[in-house]
């Protein structure tokens, strides 16, 4: 049976044993949201474009603006919200702060998303 474009059971039954299984394995409502923030984070394509040029060095703000022909102002803007979502990371060198990726898990993210598209 198919309601709205989308196949439907054509008798009702609820199957309760895996109802529960699959509400004891639900995180909580907390852990959703941030999962959510986090892949909202994903969900602009200049935020992506400076996590692959952080994959192939750590670079300062001025260095990331001439890569990816920005100005600097909406890089750091770009940047603070990587920063905030623990993306990206960044160390005071002198004048500058140079930016990396936080993690291994970042590029892992990022790989297995390109697979998913890929498939």
């Amino acid at each position: 049976m198919e309601k709205n474009g989308i196949e439907c059971c054509e008798d009702f039954c609820v199957h309760e044993d895996k109802v529960q299984s699959a509400s004891r394995q639900m995180p909580n409502e907390e852990e959703l949201y941030d999962l959510a923030e986090l892949f909202k984070v994903f969900g602009d394509s200049t935020r992506i474009r400076i996590l692959f040029v952080l994959f192939q060095s750590e670079m300062c703000v001025c260095d990331l603006a001439a890569t990816l022909n920005m100005n600097q102002s909406a890089v750091s803007h770009q940047l603070r919200i990587l920063k905030q979502a623990k993306l990206v990371a960044g160390r005071r060198e002198g004048k500058s702060v140079i930016y990396s990726l936080a993690d291994a898990h970042v590029r892992t993210i990022i790989d297995q998303g390109r697979e998913h598209i890929e498939e």
